[in-house]
């Protein structure tokens, strides 16, 4: 039994993967029921590819707010038709949630909410997706170093008739003052100010939710400790300046989810969950290095901020090339991943033809299929001359080779180690 402690985001999206393949899921939480407030508020199209690999994607799409621009008191100073060309989705993670709960009822599982974990012994595995302040980090005594960014913002979403386009984000400087205003389906608007500062562009109407908060840019010393592994914001956390947080975490569930099942399932050894820290803990890592410099220029309040901010900042980020590279990184399609799970040419990388499939593909003559049947269980084969492609359920391509049954075989002991017995993780 795999027990997942955390139903946000990463953890339903993970139970949604285990179930997916066939594995037994528990899945807990403190909390006494779901959230109902927005917090994250972006999807961004990886993320969208794994919701869409669990069938949880559904109508969020069209239920979302496309951003056109930037708008810096009022005027236009970044063009981000590039973003909503890319695919990316500003709604509220309760809808997430609630499209991953849905989806986890129909795959029979129930969340058992009023249920925190207590200890990290005597559980088959445990994945601690319980967010920044995770019980099972600490109680796995896992480090949790870094830094604080900034103190004190205040996030309020707030129903207001205000005369401001729905399809761009406001921010509204003055003097050190600075607060950003994003627009959330529904009519809502997301107002985030540094300081505790409440200034608003007009009256607000009600308050739908508060919260302060400080930004601080930590990772986990490591994602695994024996049966033990941490996923999402248990595992890394950083600047909401991006719209990285709930993705990367979604991320982290899409890798761990066929691995996990892999292994207890019998078809891999345990040491097959050492590339979920080796192929994940790099993309978490590079979100922190690029979200806290970049939440320091613009938020920051002195002068040589707004300065680089104003002057260089925003003409730099409207260069077709610069934006291109942005749509890359943000939506973290450019995510390569290196290791034994990715051989042969271009190995690692994303294979855009599977990415919403959610299960092995063998992409070539079928004389590999039966090998690959064999040691990963179920394999969707796609006809494809010229050489063998074996795409993982996260859509990367794990092998590219002859079609050559000895070859594939080879690799698939090598990479997955001896089978070993069967847990009873699985469902008749």
């Amino acid at each position: 039994m795999v027990t997942i402690a955390g139903a946000g985001p990463t953890g339903l999206a993970l139970a949604c993967g285990l179930r997916q393949f066939g594995v037994d899921v528990r899945i807990v939480d403190a909390a006494s029921g779901p959230a109902t407030t927005s917090r994250a508020l972006g999807v961004q199209p990886r993320g969208a590819e794994v919701l869409a690999r669990l069938g949880a994607l559904g109508d969020l799409p069209d239920k979302a707010v496309r951003l056109r621009s930037l708008r810096l008191n009022g005027q236009v100073a970044l063009n981000m038709e590039y973003l909503r060309d890319s695919g990316q989705l500003i709604l509220s993670q309760a809808w997430v949630e609630e499209r991953l709960r849905d989806r986890l009822a129909a795959l029979g599982v129930q969340i058992e909410w009023n249920t925190p974990i207590s200890s990290v012994s005597d559980w088959d595995w445990l994945v601690g997706c319980d967010g920044a302040h995770s019980a099972v980090r600490k109680m796995a005594g896992i480090a949790f170093d870094g830094e604080s960014v900034m103190e004190n913002f205040l996030l309020r979403d707030v129903h207001a008739d205000w005369d401001l386009d729905r399809e761009s984000i406001h921010l509204f400087v003055d003097g050190s003052a600075i607060t950003s205003v994003f627009p959330l389906p529904g009519g809502i608007w997301r107002v985030m100010s540094p300081n505790g500062e409440r200034w608003t562009p007009g009256p607000i109407e009600q308050v739908e939710w508060e919260s302060t908060f400080r930004i601080h840019r930590r990772q986990a010393a490591t994602y695994r400790r024996g049966n033990v592994l941490l996923a999402g914001d248990a595992a890394h956390i950083h600047s909401p300046l991006g719209g990285q947080g709930m993705n990367t975490g979604l991320g982290d569930a899409d890798n761990l989810a066929w691995k996990l099942a892999l292994v207890v399932q019998g078809r891999a050894s345990e040491a097959l969950l050492d590339t979920y820290e080796a192929e994940r803990r790099p993309v978490g890592a590079r979100v922190l290095a690029s979200t806290t410099p970049a939440t320091r220029l613009v938020m920051g309040p002195g002068v040589v901020s707004r300065t680089v901010r104003d002057r260089v900042l925003w003409p730099v980020l409207n260069l077709p090339a610069v934006q291109r590279r942005l749509v890359r990184f943000t939506s973290q399609l450019d995510v390569k991943y290196s290791g034994p799970l990715a051989a042969g040419r271009r190995g690692g990388e994303r294979v855009p033809a599977f990415t919403r499939v959610g299960r092995w593909v063998l992409a070539g003559p079928s004389t590999c299929l039966e090998v690959a049947r064999e040691r990963l269980g179920d394999v969707v084969h796609h006809e494809r001359a010229g050489e063998t492609l074996l795409v993982r359920p996260d859509g990367h391509l794990a092998w590219r080779g002859p079609s050559n049954q000895e070859r594939l075989a080879a690799w698939l002991n090598e990479v997955l180690g001896v089978p070993a017995t069967p847990r009873r993780t699985t469902r008749s």
